[in-house]
């Protein structure tokens, strides 16, 4: 008994150490702001890639991304992917195909993911008994979605706009308008990054959201949250004159779920005046929802929204 109790301390603390590892980049540089707290969500490390020759006397774009401890390092990730941030966005840097920027990682807070990154007014806008039944959703494991954890995403995005992002401005040179001001995750990052551009189309110009999770728990079958969700995009999608969206799905895998609900979706964009140059939606068949699908068409979204 005291040899498993041993065992499972290691295995805690070789986690907790690798979490805390900085991720080696093939290009440019990470800084890494540990534990940064928040008086709206848990602290978390924030990870801020700068490109090569990053200079002080230059502007430069920043993209907020979601699920900041998968991007640039797949050594140190727990399923050995990463988006390998730092080689695609220098590669297009390079080519002088997009603006300079840089990257903001924003890590999750791993318990409290799923309800960090929930759209919550088209969650507050459901029955509370279909408001209970999503909270009582569990993974195709068994394990809960929300865990301990009520859905909290206003507070979070409250955390990015007000906290987060006027450090950044300070501590960086940035162009701080939301021209230059974008926002990007994968699945429940996806979804949040949507939400995010319509609740703060003051702050974030545009949006791309990879395999976007419409359903928001793990079925489709009488989950009523994807109408929620529709709804609320009809009446707070940003002005198409000013905004760009980005959307994209595979087909094998979680990203299965998706091609009937983003359907649904392309229609509201193209009843609210989105046309082809300020959305995209792609698909790209036999591609799973891994880090490694998202990794290799990460070009087309930034090309899409930081295009020189």
């Amino acid at each position: 008994m005291k040899a498993i109790k041993f065992f499972v301390i290691l295995c805690c603390m070789f986690s907790v150490s690798y979490a805390q590892q900085i991720p080696q980049v093939v290009s440019g540089t990470i800084q890494r702001f540990p534990n940064f707290s928040s008086k709206y969500v848990d602290a978390r490390n924030i990870d801020v890639w700068l490109p090569k020759n990053y200079q002080s006397s230059k502007k430069y774009c920043v993209v907020y991304m979601q699920d900041g401890q998968m991007l640039f390092d797949s050594a140190i990730t727990w399923n050995h992917q990463s988006w390998h941030v730092d080689e695609i966005v220098s590669k297009l840097l390079d080519e002088e195909k997009i603006k300079d920027l840089i990257v903001v990682g924003i890590w999750n807070g791993e318990k409290s993911r799923h309800a960090d990154y929930f759209p919550q007014k088209p969650f507050d806008a459901l029955p509370e008994n279909k408001k209970e039944a999503m909270y009582n959703a569990a993974r195709n494991n068994g394990v809960s979605v929300f865990g301990k954890y009520k859905i909290q995403s206003d507070n979070y995005l409250k955390f990015v706009v007000n906290e987060l992002k006027p450090f950044i401005d300070a501590h960086f040179s940035t162009y701080a308008n939301a021209e230059n001001t974008f926002i990007m995750g994968s699945s429940m990052g996806g979804l949040i990054s949507v939400y995010a551009i319509c609740e703060y189309p003051q702050v974030f110009g545009g949006a791309a959201c990879l395999s976007t999770h419409w359903p928001g728990i793990f079925q489709i079958e009488n989950n009523p949250f994807p109408q929620a969700m529709l709804l609320y995009l009809m009446h707070n999608l940003p002005n198409p004159a000013t905004h760009k969206i980005y959307f994209d799905h595979g087909t094998a895998t979680l990203d299965a779920l998706y091609p009937s609900l983003q359907a649904k979706v392309d229609e509201i964009m193209k009843q609210k005046g989105y046309t082809n140059a300020q959305w995209n939606t792609k698909i790209f068949p036999g591609e799973d929802h891994s880090e490694k699908a998202w990794s290799k068409r990460l070009d087309i979204p930034l090309l899409f929204l930081l295009k020189k």
